[in-house]
């Protein structure tokens, strides 16, 4: 081994790993030096925490905190060294122990705390807070085994809990001192002064463990908070010492299954109470950490949004508002108008759905009974409001209904996000089509009521990751093209146009992306056993799979294409392969079913000699961040296929512009802003536009009918429905497709043949290679305007008052 001591740094991680790994250099494993180049770098990144934490106290500064039931962090090694701009010094310095940083960063395992857009924004909003330099604690739940690790079992999703915490965490830190009293039912009652006082029957420790987060060029180390569960009584000896093992062990047990799973199952009653357990435990520990972090620090909590800015990332944490007013209420005795003013005043709230399943309620006595006080809180909240509402000229009975916090349809539940709407003072969209139809449709009494409230703000992604950690390729690209500007300000990317015209650059930038390919078909031969060709088009719908986001309507045009190939082989067929990947959460059947469909077509398809190599077809299983980072680069155009007027933004579009692949989708979410950035001559758009959507609904839409009249539809839907590509259960997809012939909620057949006819347009861009690369460099320099840095100075500025 070279002499690491003529490299300090090398000599650093050396030291590490014999001291605090506890490893010699010559029987260290991979994950060994993995583990001491972490401990190595964060020792850096710990000084800069702390010089942060510190200038934000001797400052006064006001914080952000964002609640999140999930944040999707992905890996952090690469991302943390290179934030601090050390990795070419990281490298080299393994590289002189013999180590492939590489290799080791591979070994790191993605973070299981989150699932799909809603966490991953929320990761990439923590990144460009600290980038910005803006004080501010992320919030939420350190769960050990994440929602799943998905496996893939003769084509059906199995659900496996992912052990990402077993061989711990080098980047955590348990902070043992901030840890809170978390309680669940019991009674409540008032003495004669009348204040209340409320005896929980149950109650856990809710203690903090803390991860650093480094923003770009390593100028602000933030805090992501994650909260774990703890027994007060671990065990119970009395019950071990007379033989009942098990039982003695139920209250940690009881505790744990708090932060053991990332969206439970709620399709039990038992499930749903788990939720709202899980939902408010993190809520009320980040609560009350923040009010006690503000009572230390400044005195008066009545000026707690002066210095506090509580963002709530949709509506999982909306019984934040009762918890706060809890507090001010019971423990620091502020009158109850009082309290609703500096509550209001603290919290902002983001939509990101107009799903109305997604719009989280509960039944109301579930919620009495596990939070028998804040259930008395949102009556009186829900008084006041209601008693305003009345006050106002055109608010009738229907209005007064739909603004309510208590939803007296059928089963009375409770709704948190007019909880969330009411007690914020705004209230953002994430799209501009997204923050009309919620004014439109699900807020449209309340927004009436509060006109001034609702406002949009475009998400964003950072392309510290998603370009120039992902991509380096494409970076050295574009640093030679234009320079360094963009490194700082994604929207200096937009200079990059000028040069997509320059055959010199479409040939260099052809070559990136065919390397990005290679890469790519070596994983994926590694991880399936599949050989690709990188030289076809890669067509990829990476997302959550559900219905609206319609992986149903890609497969299907999949089919129809096959068929065509199959019928036509004289034609001039582009070689395409269709990736898809993403998961079903454990009880919705029908997405279930579809990832199953997706892989019984990717069989019938990839043995099929008759396709001759012009159509493959793959679901990759576990789709996390880690698996995004290699396939965005690689892809060469993005599903986008949502249909329209359901998905709030979408980010993913955003990730695949930025690494040069072009866009086919509907004008949702935002599509529509992203085409207005890269050009219409650049993206391809089919499909019904949100109002289109709603009039069908409304207008008496027959699907069969559509059905019927488009050939090649119809040929699919039959191929499907008898089991053409299901010989071994000929009517395992007859229940699927019968719902597009009976009530088709999600326009599949409305849209299929406008999608079919994109697709071929695709087809004959493909085969024009200029063209198609010079629409690619413009996607790239088109999406500066969508980096999170530019939408977390918007919250900044216009929310939260902390630029």
């Amino acid at each position: 081994m070279p002499n690491a001591t003529e490299d300090p740094l090398a000599a650093r991680i050396l030291d590490t790993l014999i001291h605090r790994v506890g490893k010699d250099a010559k029987a260290a494993r991979p994950h060994d030096w993995l583990a001491a180049t972490i401990l190595t770098v964060r020792d850096d990144i710990i000084d800069r925490w702390m010089a942060s934490t510190r200038e934000a106290h001797a400052a006064g500064a006001k914080r952000v905190y964002y609640l999140s039931l999930e944040f999707l962090i992905g890996r952090l090694l690469r991302d943390a060294i290179a934030n601090l701009g050390r990795t070419p010094e990281v490298t080299a310095a393994l590289a002189s122990l013999g180590v492939d940083l590489a290799e080791i960063e591979e070994i790191e395992p993605d973070a299981a705390l989150g699932n799909g857009g809603l966490g991953r924004l929320a990761a990439c909003f923590m990144e460009s807070l600290a980038t910005l330099e803006l004080p501010a604690y992320g919030y939420g739940i350190r769960y050990m085994n994440g929602m799943f690790r998905q496996r893939i079992d003769d084509g059906w999703q199995v659900e496996l809990p992912e052990t990402w915490l077993a061989h711990g965490n080098p980047w955590e830190f348990e902070r043992r001192e901030s840890a809170y009293f978390v309680g669940f039912g019991g009674d409540v009652a008032a003495n004669e002064a009348g204040q209340v006082h409320w005896s929980p029957a149950e109650a856990v420790e809710a203690v903090a463990v803390d991860t650093p987060v480094v923003g770009w060029r390593g100028k602000r180390v933030n805090t992501l908070r994650l909260w774990t569960a703890v027994a007060f009584d671990p065990i119970r000896l009395d019950q071990f010492n007379a033989g009942d093992h098990e039982g003695a062990l139920a209250g940690q047990v009881r505790a744990e299954s708090l932060v053991r799973v990332l969206y439970p199952a709620d399709s039990t009653a038992a499930g749903q109470e788990l939720r709202l357990r899980q939902e408010y435990f993190f809520s009320s520990a980040s609560i009350q950490d923040i009010v006690r972090r503000h009572v230390q620090y400044f005195g008066d909590i009545r000026t707690l949004p002066d210095k506090a800015a509580i963002q709530l990332n949709d509506t999982h944490p909306a019984v934040a508002v009762a918890e706060l007013m809890r507090l001010l209420v019971d423990h620091h005795e502020i009158a109850f108008d009082a309290a609703w003013e500096i509550t209001k005043a603290t919290f902002g709230y983001t939509n990101h759905t107009l799903l109305p399943e997604a719009l989280e309620s509960w039944p109301l006595p579930l919620f009495e009974r596990l939070l028998p006080r804040h259930m008395q809180i949102v009556y009186a909240i829900n008084a006041k409001l209601l008693r305003e509402a009345r006050k106002v000229e055109g608010v009738d009975d229907r209005a007064i209904a739909a603004i309510s916090l208590i939803d007296e349809g059928g089963e009375r539940r409770v709704r948190m996000a007019n909880l969330a709407f009411v007690g914020a003072h705004s209230v953002n969209g994430v799209a501009a089509l997204h923050t009309e139809l919620m004014k439109q449709t699900v807020f449209a009494d309340l927004h009436r009521l509060y006109p001034t409230k609702i406002n949009n703000k475009t998400n964003g992604i950072t392309p510290r990751r998603w370009l120039f950690e992902c991509n380096p390729g494409l970076t050295a690209l574009i640093r030679d093209c234009i320079g360094d500007a963009f490194l700082d300000d994604a929207s200096a990317l937009s200079a990059f146009a000028d040069h997509a015209g320059d055959a010199q650059v479409q040939e260099r930038f052809d070559a990136v992306k065919r390397a990005n390919k290679v890469a790519l078909v070596d994983h994926l031969k590694g991880v399936m056993g599949l050989r690709l060709d990188p030289d076809a088009l890669f067509d990829v719908q990476i997302k959550r799979i559900h219905e609206y986001k319609r992986q149903l309507l890609n497969i299907l045009e999949t089919v129809a294409l096959y068929d065509q190939i199959r019928s036509h082989p004289e034609r001039d067929w582009q070689p395409r392969v269709k990736l898809f990947a993403g998961k079903a959460a454990s009880s919705y059947h029908n997405a279930k079913l579809i990832i199953k469909l997706a892989n019984d077509v990717a069989r019938r398809v990839n043995s099929d000699p008759s396709v001759g190599g012009l159509l493959k077809v793959a679901f990759v299983p576990n789709y996390n961040v880690s698996l995004a980072e290699k396939i965005i680069p690689a892809a060469d155009l993005s599903e986008q296929i949502s249909t329209a007027g359901m998905e709030a933004s979408g980010t993913g579009n955003m990730k695949f512009a930025l690494n040069g692949a072009l866009t086919i989708g509907t004008l949702d979410g935002a599509n529509i802003e992203i085409r207005d950035y890269v050009g219409a001559d650049n993206i391809v758009i089919f499909g019904l536009t949100a109002d289109e959507v709603a009039a069908k609904r409304g207008g008496g839409y027959e699907p069969r009918a559509v059905i019927e009249a488009s050939r090649e539809l119809a040929q699919a839907v039959n191929a499907v429905a008898s089991g053409v590509f299901s010989p071994d259960d000929p009517n395992r997809y007859k229940d699927l497709m019968n719902g597009l012939y009976d009530h088709d909620w999600f326009m599949v057949a409305a849209d299929f043949d406008a999608y079919a006819a994109a697709q071929r347009r695709v087809d004959g861009w493909w085969d024009d290679q200029p063209a198609w690369r010079a629409a690619a460099i413009r996607n790239v320099a088109g999406v500066g305007w969508f980096s999170s840095d530019r939408t977390i100075r918007e919250y900044a500025e216009q929310i939260w008052g902390v630029m």
